[in-house]
């Protein structure tokens, strides 16, 4: 494993162990040429996924691009890593038992809202205004009203 420090190919694990929801084996690592310690993950990957874009490229979807858009969402909120690890988990997860290789951007788009819904309704809400586009200050009112009157109806 290279070094993200000094970009040396000479590193040692330190430390070994499972994930709190075992999905993944954590890795302590010490580089031996600048002493720098870093974690890397170590996780099952059932199926190469693609991401369709709207505008047709194709992308590989990357855990750490979905990891930072729904930590930007998260910015300042108190939820624990876990739990935003285990989503993330779980959104991969959901797509690769889907059975499909290509997934478009929207599905993934949904699968965050949902999640982060699930977490936080504030980041949920900030996530949304970026995912949806929201113009002005009407766009989140409507917004907030249609999650309101979802709730209603979940007590009913």
């Amino acid at each position: 494993m290279k070094c993200p420090f000094c970009g040396s190919d000479d590193t040692q694990v330190k430390d070994s162990r499972p994930t709190e929801d075992n999905t993944a084996i954590r890795r302590r690592r010490s580089c031996t040429s600048c002493g720098a310690r870093f974690t890397t993950f170590e996780r099952v990957q059932l199926r190469e996924l693609t991401v369709l874009k709207s505008g047709g490229r194709r992308e590989p979807l990357d855990r750490d691009k979905l990891s930072r858009s729904m930590s930007i969402a998260l910015r300042k909120r108190s939820v624990e890593p876990e739990r935003v690890e285990r989503a993330i988990t779980g959104i991969i997860r959901r797509i690769e038992s889907s059975g499909q290789t290509e997934v478009n951007s929207d599905q993934v788009g949904e699968l965050v809202m949902d999640a982060l819904s699930q977490l936080d309704q504030v980041a949920y809400i900030r996530y949304a205004s970026v995912y949806r586009n929201f113009r002005e200050a009407q766009d989140f009112e409507n917004f907030v009203g249609t999650m309101n009157s979802d709730d209603e109806d979940e007590v009913e």
